[in-house]
């Protein structure tokens, strides 16, 4: 009675708690949130200073008692106090629109499928204590495939590749849930350090993090481009110590990306061989599904399908689908009981 007292006055929320982005979804206006998962701190007073979008343009650029926090690693709370602290942030900023004297969501959480049951708990704890009223939780993978409307419920199999910041999940869903999967900790963040380590042992020149991934969407690829596509790099000359820029095309990027890149496929190769003979055969036909922000890698899917010689699609901005998964779960309480994990509460 007292939980649908307090459903009246907040607004149910959807979150995707990535290791570089978190997104937060609302059943009435859709994703309302898109900021990177980064929170600053005062070390002096250990107050927060920003979170979100502002935090992130502090990064690399801060004085020695601020921190510019990343709170998830691979996916997992690595900072449980920050971690709360961000997510009550983003939960406040979710109703701040409407009038909710103390918001009190229930939330759906997409979480990665290798979790241990303590890092479940840090995840459940830490949107409780940020303001959720019950908390919800459901594997990433699985949310991905429900955003991208693919028949999770279905006695067909549906596999789907979700490269995030932080991990690759590779999963083969039937009947509501997981049959096999792999998780690698081959994502995004570690494209981003190949073409960091590569421009470093090319040129002779450090970049950061956040140029790294602009090199990588500007002009990554994973297979050949019919033009060649060039970008100006600037870094710091660790020969001398001043500001230098060369040029970097396409090919010197794929080459940097490639041995990451063959071991994603490579996984997808050996998640299939485990996969049960009757799945695969759906797979062949219905075809692999790529999700999260790694699946807009120019040429990707056409590499992946080369090696395994089946179909692979780019679900629909691949980069929200987990977020609307999470959405559609919170609207449909009969697909949120069949898909969801227990709570560490209830094990």
């Amino acid at each position: 009675m007292f939980n649908k007292f307090l459903g009246k006055f907040s607004k149910d929320l959807g979150v995707d708690l990535g290791t570089k982005n978190t997104l937060v979804y609302s059943v009435d206006r859709g994703i309302i949130i898109n900021e990177p998962s980064v929170v600053a701190v005062n070390t002096r007073t250990d107050e927060i200073l920003a979170v979100g979008e502002e935090a992130n343009k502090m990064v690399g650029k801060t004085p020695g008692h601020i921190k510019a926090v990343k709170p998830l690693v691979d996916g997992v709370i690595s900072d449980f106090e920050v971690t709360e602290k961000m997510l009550k942030y983003f939960i406040d900023k979710a109703h701040s629109e409407s009038f909710t004297l103390a918001p009190r969501p229930r939330v759906v959480i997409g979480i990665p499928i290798d979790i241990t049951e303590v890092e479940r708990k840090a995840v459940e704890d830490a949107a409780k204590s940020a303001g959720a009223r019950q908390v919800f939780l459901v594997e990433e993978s699985m949310a991905a495939a429900i955003g991208a409307r693919l028949p999770v419920t279905d006695p067909t199999a549906t596999m789907v590749v979700d490269i995030g910041g932080g991990t690759t999940e590779i999963s083969v869903i039937s009947l509501g849930g997981v049959v096999t999967s792999k998780t690698l900790h081959i994502a995004g963040n570690e494209l981003d350090n190949n073409i960091t380590q590569y421009i470093r042992e090319e040129f002779n020149i450090l970049i950061g993090e956040q140029l790294a991934e602009n090199i990588k969407v500007k002009i990554g690829s994973a297979t050949n481009l019919k033009e060649i596509m060039e970008m100006e790099v600037r870094g710091r000359d660790l020969i001398n110590g001043l500001p230098r820029a060369v040029a970097v095309n396409d090919k010197q990027i794929r080459e940097a990306i490639s041995r990451s890149i063959g071991q994603i496929i490579e996984s997808i190769k050996i998640t299939l061989e485990t996969t049960p003979p009757e799945l695969v055969a759906d797979i062949y036909e219905h075809g692999i599904y790529l999700t999260g922000g790694g699946a807009l890698l120019r040429g990707l899917d056409k590499e992946i399908a080369q090696a395994t010689r089946i179909p692979v699609r780019v679900a629909d901005d691949p980069l929200t689908c987990v977020v609307r998964g999470t959405g559609i779960l919170i609207a449909d309480q009969e697909l949120l009981h069949k898909v969801m994990l227990p709570s560490t509460s209830d094990i």
